[in-house]
């Protein structure tokens, strides 16, 4: 029960939140990494503490000479070793078990990487929703502050719709061209996630002995070999028996040392974690490297945007479309496609509607943003008059 405990607590990273209690600020690759994959290692990492699941993490069997807590306690915080050169051999007859045989002149492939595993999960959970903690605090609630009072609501008084909609079409022009900064944060964020992926996998690789890159696909050739021929990888990158070496005082001052067999009985659930975190690391970074290719895309071609802005508000002509795409920058698109994730396809499209009847026809002053404290403020201030959106000035 205490393990079930542990993982409801972990199921808030996975949570499906409703538009009205959280502002979208980013895309579904970037929740990937965050929510998903920081949940996934998380769960993982509480797996592999709950001993209920398996008993004992280890036991050693030894001649009777040394306590079994003394023997266990020792293996399990030095070491245990296979030998490589008797993986192939014939159990029973030649060895006892894949990698336990005669050690004499024999290389030794050392285990010690068990002890480490739950707090390698823990901090590549930590790692993966770092870029969103970056960007969350640079992106400052923005988008949060702008959406206020429309997001998620799908029914509302026209009156107040329109007002709302005033509200962020007034903070739109006042800060037209100055959001460079904002979507240069976003896509760093982005490029980050990627390349912590590719980070991880090569952390992976270097923790159990280089033997991650080709895990998944020994695992795939393995499922495919003859049932007689065929020697599962997963038991020589995560053996289940081992041998330990223990050493100690005899009655006459001499040095003894013992040879002992230990079972791991969490391999049986380290190479199944080990195996999905493969498969889930290469899917991640595919889709990451897509993620970030249709970014550099959208930067360095205007025509992208137009076409992004277009599926968003299908009713909108391409001409006009295309000619507030020309005065807009990088970031005051970006603001432009969350708000799109934010409103009701009605509103963003009356919004869209009145952005291209204003910045096609005038040129705007361009001050720096406003922070967010003065969109806190805007919200509470007396909306522009309607004769700002007609193309006329008022006296201040």
């Amino acid at each position: 029960m205490a393990v079930f405990g542990m993982l409801s607590a972990v199921s808030g990273f996975i949570k499906i939140r409703y538009l009205l209690d959280k502002a979208v600020i980013d895309n579904m690759v970037f929740r990937c990494h965050y929510r998903i994959t920081t949940a996934i290692l998380f769960t993982c990492c509480i797996i592999v503490t709950a001993n209920n699941l398996i008993g004992d993490p280890i036991s050693c069997i030894n001649d009777g000479s040394i306590p079994m807590h003394v023997i266990n306690t020792f293996c399990w915080i030095t070491y245990t070793f296979t030998i490589p050169g008797q993986q192939h051999r014939q159990i029973g007859t030649d060895v006892a078990g894949p990698g336990l045989g005669n050690e004499y002149g024999q290389e030794k492939r050392y285990h010690s990487y068990y002890q480490w595993v739950p707090f390698v999960l823990f901090f590549q959970g930590i790692m993966f929703y770092v870029p969103h903690w970056i960007w969350k605090n640079m992106e400052d609630g923005k988008i949060r502050m702008i959406t206020d009072g429309l997001r998620g609501m799908v029914s509302m008084p026209e009156k107040y719709r329109k007002d709302r909609q005033m509200r962020i079409i007034k903070y739109f022009i006042e800060s037209l061209n100055s959001h460079n900064g904002y979507s240069f944060a976003y896509f760093f964020c982005e490029l980050l996630n990627f390349i912590n992926v590719i980070v991880n996998i090569f952390m992976v690789d270097k923790f159990l002995g280089g033997a991650f890159m080709s895990y998944g696909t020994d695992v795939l050739k393995f499922s495919n070999m003859d049932q007689d021929l065929r020697y599962d990888p997963m038991i020589e990158i995560f053996p289940r028996l081992t041998k330990c070496t223990f050493r100690k005082f005899g009655p006459s001052g001499s040095i003894q040392k013992h040879d002992t067999l230990c079972v791991l009985a969490l391999n049986i659930l380290n190479e199944k974690i080990y195996i999905f975190l493969w498969f889930w690391f290469i899917i991640l970074a595919t889709i990451s490297a897509v993620a970030v290719l249709y970014s550099l895309v959208v930067i360095m071609m205007p025509t992208t945007r137009e076409t992004i802005i277009k599926r968003s508000y299908r009713s909108g002509q391409r001409k006009a479309i295309n000619k507030l795409v020309q005065r807009l920058e990088i970031g005051d698109f970006l603001i432009l496609h969350f708000l799109s994730q934010n409103l009701t396809t009605r509103s963003y499209g009356d919004m869209i509607d009145q952005l291209c009847s204003l910045l096609t026809n005038e040129v705007p002053r361009t001050p720096s943003a406003p922070s967010t404290l003065e969109m806190n403020q805007m919200s509470h201030s007396i909306y522009p008059p309607a004769e700002l959106f007609d193309g006329k000035e008022t006296e201040t």
